[in-house]
């Protein structure tokens, strides 16, 4: 069973119907006892990281998903959840993310329409099994302003082009993040659900 966490942001219910379609068991569940026994997590997310990480510590979230991480429970974070995983943003005001990868969340800057929403390709770059059947340069959706400035070599499975390389998929052991919207992005984000469904 796959838990997406629910903190108060995010489009959980498109997340679950996208599993639904895979026939992939999940829960949407803020009860930390319930997302602590599951066999996957997923943490969704839309809006600002500052809120974002503040609901997660107010509700006790953020101490079941890093003893999750330690435990080898697979973990994904999608869009800003992507975010929150890393060490600190700088959006609104600088503060602590969940620190399971290294690096900081910046500000998308330069002639580019901001935020980088549509459709784009992705260039794949170092091996992790969410790419498994899925083909080189797939579109796929993206809604966002801030990006993974990443601290550390091969954490950048895939990326996108934005006037800069954008990294859209990060992984580093059992923790993964999609800086877009898989379950937006057609035959290419279904195929990266299924193969996290399949680490459970």
């Amino acid at each position: 069973m796959i838990a997406i966490v629910d903190y108060g942001v995010g489009n959980l219910k498109s997340v679950q119907n996208a599993l639904n379609k895979l026939n992939i068991p999940s829960i949407i569940s803020s009860d930390k006892d319930e997302i602590a026994k599951s066999r996957s997590i997923i943490v969704p997310g839309v809006g600002a990281f500052p809120d974002a990480i503040k609901n997660l510590k107010d509700m006790g979230l953020d101490i079941v998903i890093k003893a999750a991480a330690k435990k080898g429970i697979p973990i994904l974070g999608i869009c800003l959840g992507m975010q929150l995983l890393f060490e600190e943003s700088d959006e609104i005001v600088k503060c602590q993310g969940l620190g399971l990868l290294k690096g900081n969340i910046k500000k998308l800057e330069g002639s580019i329409k901001i935020p980088h929403m549509g459709w784009n390709d992705l260039y794949f770059e170092t091996y992790t099994p969410l790419l498994e059947d899925v083909v080189v340069h797939s579109y796929v959706y993206f809604v966002h302003s801030y990006y993974a400035e990443v601290g550390e070599k091969n954490l950048v499975n895939a990326f996108s082009m934005y006037e800069k390389k954008i990294p859209a998929i990060v992984s580093k052991g059992n923790i993964f993040g999609l800086q877009f919207h898989p379950e937006k992005s057609g035959e290419a984000g279904m195929k990266l659900l299924e193969n996290f469904g399949r680490m459970m």
